[in-house]
């Protein structure tokens, strides 16, 4: 994909899609659901990989991006889609998890042999199972690459970056949905914050203090920030949108 309204990155990459996790406030589900062509039928201990766009079970899917709703997908044809692009900060998988423990090893590996295959643009990972990290924090992951995890309140890392100096790392906390009250941000390059988007009914409207205090945590710690426009209801204009010098435009 080209374009994306996600602000703190250029582009997104989604050689894989689907996620188990069932939150209630995912925006993504509703998007595949929406452009599935009635593939919200399978069953949440599938997954698939197609290798081309035309799907061997029914032709008529073959103009859907999520041929199988929400099930973890793997897209293989999408592998080489930015090997020739010009440089760019990639969100890789906006639709999935993946690092989600559903997904095998296989196709987080052939990701990253297809990331090797292009270094000229930086990829940024995102998940909420960061200890899913651990396996690659063993070894040396070049600078380009940048590996976050979500979270919506407080809790502490479930991974020290601290001894791991080659690994950029972020933290996406979106949507708030809590304040918090404890920090555990050492090792971090980068802070993302968001506040809940759609109409859900009980959605969460994030006090502005809470913004505040993660916004004067990351200062103490010489981290820069970045607020989605998602919060210009509660923080006003201008919003904060820092990049750490690597991913600068």
């Amino acid at each position: 994909m080209e374009k994306t309204k996600i602000d703190w990155c250029d582009s997104t990459w989604n050689p894989v899609t689907g996620c188990l996790h069932g939150c209630e406030y995912c925006y993504a589900k509703g998007i595949a659901k929406r452009f599935s062509c009635g593939g919200e039928k399978w069953s949440d201990n599938e997954t698939f990989i197609l290798e081309n766009k035309l799907y061997p079970d029914d032709e008529s899917d073959k103009s859907s991006p999520y041929p199988y709703g929400f099930m973890p997908t793997f897209h293989k044809y999408r592998l080489d889609e930015y090997k020739n692009k010009k440089g760019r900060n990639i969100f890789v998988c906006s639709m999935a998890d993946l690092f989600g423990d559903w997904v095998p090893d296989e196709w987080i590996a052939e990701v990253f042999e297809a990331c090797e295959k292009a270094p000229q643009h930086n990829y940024l990972f995102l998940t909420k199972n960061p200890k899913r990290y651990e396996k690659i924090l063993g070894r040396y992951m070049p600078p380009n690459m940048w590996f976050g995890w979500s979270q919506t309140g407080p809790m502490g890392n479930k991974c020290d970056f601290t001894t791991h100096h080659s690994v950029r790392t972020f933290i996406s906390i979106e949507p708030l949905l809590d304040p918090f009250k404890e920090f555990h941000i050492r090792g971090v390059d980068w802070v993302i914050i968001g506040a809940e988007t759609g109409r859900r009914k009980d959605k969460v409207v994030p006090g502005r203090k809470w913004i505040e205090d993660i916004v004067n945590e990351c200062r103490k710690a010489d981290i820069p920030v970045f607020m989605k426009s998602s919060l210009s209801d509660v923080w006003g204009e201008p919003l904060v949108q820092e990049f750490p010098k690597e991913l600068k435009r």
